[in-house]
């Protein structure tokens, strides 16, 4: 699977995006046709710095794209939570493709 990891405003360390590759190929045990995805790292800032970093993932799959966003104190915390939002998509729709 090919995937684009583009970090806004900052440089996302090399750690983080082997991270969020490793997290992503393992979604292909739950959907066979995952063609790529697109990762964007968003840092907000905030007075209070709480949950201020934001991933957005969307994956391309034939007919549909799967797409899910998250927000966590760390990057690791919301590419692992949004991963899972996609792995629960993942499932609903290689599901979905085995019953028509």
């Amino acid at each position: 699977m090919n995937v684009n990891v583009r970090s806004v405003h900052f440089d996302a360390d090399s750690k983080l995006v082997t991270f969020i590759n490793e997290k992503l190929a393992k979604l292909s045990q739950f959907h066979d046709n995952i063609i790529g995805g697109d990762v964007f790292l968003r840092l907000e800032h905030d007075r209070e710095n709480r949950e201020n970093k934001h991933v957005e993932i969307r994956l391309a799959v034939p007919g549909n794209d799967l797409f899910a966003k998250r927000k966590g104190k760390t990057f690791e915390e919301a590419v692992i939570s949004t991963v899972e939002a996609l792995r629960t998509q993942a499932t609903r729709d290689s599901q979905l493709r085995k019953a028509i």
